[in-house]
């Protein structure tokens, strides 16, 4: 198919050993600062209460900074008057009212698709009389009103073409939607400049059977139903196809697109505007700062899409503000959480909401923080903490993330390098916490011993949490920032221990539990792909020009080795997993489709234990009965309190957080009578 191009800048790494010169205040930065609207927030603690405000932050990057250089297609953006790429974010700054009760700290949270989340409680936030900030930087999220999701206008690299890829697994009916059109929107209508396929399955290493060719003449860009079949009324939003969708298959479109959001400036824009609340007075239209004055340390959260983004923020140098100042950070700590890979934040033509999927960038490159140089894939030694080493601007870290993104986005090779064969250094500005034995973000904890799965291809969903955990460590990271007191040590699986191990039953030491899927063939594993020359695997950022990318091979991706009972060994393990009641695992299969087998989108699962012995023996179910384990209901309360305060003591549980739990679980152990009260 023939493909038009357009001439790109590739991205260099050279371009990042420039000189650090100074530049001048004129340069880029916020402009102009508009507050819409507040929202009061009571809190009856000695911070007093809180107000919300939302509004919009407009600004202006240079695109000849060095800065800004990483920022693919900042050379083809609009520029306004002053020669600068402009943009405008919306974002929301929760602040004490009296801003002199504030505990000097700025925690910028990053919108995941433009939604605001607090992960840790304002009882938290409002103990330590912290500001937070929400700033859209999500490129193809538009600022749309007032309320609901945070957006951002970004500028479009106008009169770019260039092939992109969509994938339709099981689609039904005569016609699909294409979901990303207003991000990639349709080039050409004519299907010759495109290519349909379909598939009956694919492997976790790319593998496709029975992979058919449909005609240009038997797909179009089309709207179709029953009464105005195929080839329908022409639409730049859908596809249809002749005799409709097969929900049994999976298809794959490789199309044109054309005007790329230049999305990288929306992590400048991030940048600038957490910036200027911590260090600016007023804007160009002597709007006042409100917090100005008061924000002696800035820390960073990002969860899941946006901890992703954070990785990436810290590996493309936005870590240096855009000011007058050489080196001038812009947060001292960073959080991200259950991120286990980059993502696409600064492709051309990339959707940032997508992860892990076939093709995806973000496991390509950089998955470690500490240079290393990747014997696979080849390149310079680089890490997540390259560029910000250069400009003295690195923060503290704290990475922390739990199964799922072992089993399905990649965080094996950031522990181990792309040979699977060691344990790679972290960094004394580093720390990582693996949460055994959980799903994507963790459950909600729970004693409430749930039901088996009747359906011997998947598990029931996983109550292990992570929250509780995490709420301790970020009062950790606090005191870390604020006065250096170091954190609790590192804790996750590893290749030296034996606790990281290959992806199968046998290597895992899995139990044979009947009734339940098996871990094998599950693992979504890092794939080699040959994205181009345009394209730079370090820093995640560029063009992508073979489309779709060729696999050159896998990449080794390990899993945490379980103990008898199908439960992780290694890593923070909770107060629940410390007590199981079940397996509790990261991984979930896929039931049926074309994907069938394959780890379910970042799920995980739960196998309860047998209740009692004769349970046990009549399923023929190898794991100790709960009755075996304990007892009954007093001797599990009992060793629970001492596991909860042991917890407290290395500063892994909040006292307030122990006592909650222990209540909870005190309460649902003894309405559901999982235990007898007595010996």
């Amino acid at each position: 198919m023939p493909i038009p191009q357009r001439s790109h800048r590739t991205v260099a790494l050279a371009a990042v050993t420039l000189a650090l010169t100074a530049t001048s205040a004129a340069d880029a930065r916020v402009t102009k600062i508009t507050f819409q609207t507040s929202t009061n927030v009571p809190n009856s603690g000695p911070v007093g209460p809180y107000v919300e405000w939302r509004g919009v932050a407009e600004g202006e990057i240079d695109p000849f900074d060095r800065r800004n250089a990483v920022i693919t297609d900042i050379e083809l953006a609009p520029r306004n008057a002053n020669g600068k790429v402009t943009y405008a974010t919306q974002f929301t700054l929760l602040m004490p009212v009296d801003m002199g009760k504030a505990g000097g700290i700025l925690m910028q949270l990053i919108p995941n698709r433009g939604n605001n989340a607090n992960p840790y409680g304002t009882d938290l936030i409002f103990a330590y009389g912290q500001v937070l900030l929400n700033v859209a930087w999500q490129g193809d999220i538009p600022i749309t009103g007032t309320t609901g999701s945070l957006g951002i206008n970004v500028p479009r690299a106008t009169g770019v073409v260039g092939p992109v890829w969509d994938r339709f697994i099981g689609p039904s009916g005569l016609q699909v939607t294409i979901d990303d059109i207003a991000t990639r929107p349709l080039a050409t209508m004519d299907t010759t400049q495109a290519r349909l396929i379909s598939f009956a399955s694919e492997s976790p290493e790319g593998v496709k059977a029975d992979v058919v060719e449909i005609p240009s003449a038997d797909f179009a860009f089309a709207s179709c139903s029953a009464a105005n079949p195929f080839p329908g009324t022409p639409s730049a939003t859908q596809l249809c196809i002749r005799g409709g969708f097969d929900s049994q298959r999976g298809y794959e479109l490789v199309r044109l697109a054309k005007d790329p959001y230049v999305l990288g400036v929306g992590e400048a824009a991030m940048r600038d505007v957490s910036s200027f609340f911590r260090y600016a007075a007023a804007d160009d239209f002597g709007t006042a700062n409100p917090v100005a004055g008061r924000i002696q340390h800035a820390l960073n959260f990002g969860n899941s899409q946006s901890g992703r983004l954070g990785k990436h923020f810290l590996n493309n140098g936005f870590n240096e503000d855009d000011s007058g100042t050489v080196g001038r950070i812009v947060f001292d700590g960073m959080n991200p959480n259950i991120a286990g890979m980059m993502g696409s934040f600064n492709i051309r033509f990339a959707i940032p909401g997508d992860i892990a999927e076939m093709y995806d960038p973000g496991a390509n490159g950089t998955l470690w923080w500490e240079d290393y140089a990747d014997p696979v894939r080849g390149g310079q030694p680089w890490g997540f903490l390259t560029r910000c080493r250069m400009t003295n601007t690195c923060p503290k870290i704290m990475e922390t993330y739990g199964g799922a993104e072992m089993w399905y986005s990649h965080g094996s090779p950031g522990i181990t390098g792309t040979l699977g064969s060691e344990d790679l250094p972290l960094p004394a500005n580093v720390r990582r916490y693996y949460h055994a034995g959980t799903a994507h973000g963790g459950g909600t904890p729970s004693w409430n011993l749930a039901a088996r799965s009747t359906n011997p291809l998947r598990h029931i969903n996983n109550p292990n949490g992570q929250r509780e955990t995490n709420r301790a460590l970020h009062v950790a990271m606090i005191e870390w920032v604020r006065n250096g007191t170091l954190p609790p040590p590192s804790a996750y699986p590893r290749v030296s221990d034996g606790t990281l191990v290959p992806a199968n039953s046998a290597a895992l030491g899995w139990p044979a539990i009947p009734g339940s899927p098996t871990p094998d063939g599950v693992m979504n594993p890092v794939l080699n792909y040959d994205y181009g020359p345009g394209f730079s695997n370090s820093l995640g950022s560029g063009v992508i020009s073979k489309v779709p990318p060729p696999i050159l091979g896998v990449i080794a991706s390990l899993a945490p080795k379980v103990d008898a009972d199908g439960n992780e060994v290694a890593g923070l393990r909770s107060l629940l997993h410390r007590m199981p009641l079940s397996t509790y695992t990261g991984w979930n299969p896929i039931q049926s489709g074309p994907l069938a087998g394959r780890e379910q989108s970042l799920a995980g699962g739960s196998i309860p234990f047998p209740r009692t012995a004769a349970e046990r023996l009549a399923l023929g179910d190898p794991r100790l009965s709960i009755v075996e384990r304990y007892g009954s209901l007093g001797n599990y309360l009992f060793q629970a309190n001492k596991v909860a305060k042991s917890l407290v003591a290395q500063r892994l549980l909040l006292p307030s957080d122990a006592t909650m739990l222990v209540n909870t679980m005190k309460t649902q152990m003894t309405n559901g009578g999982v235990l007898p009260l007595l010996p």
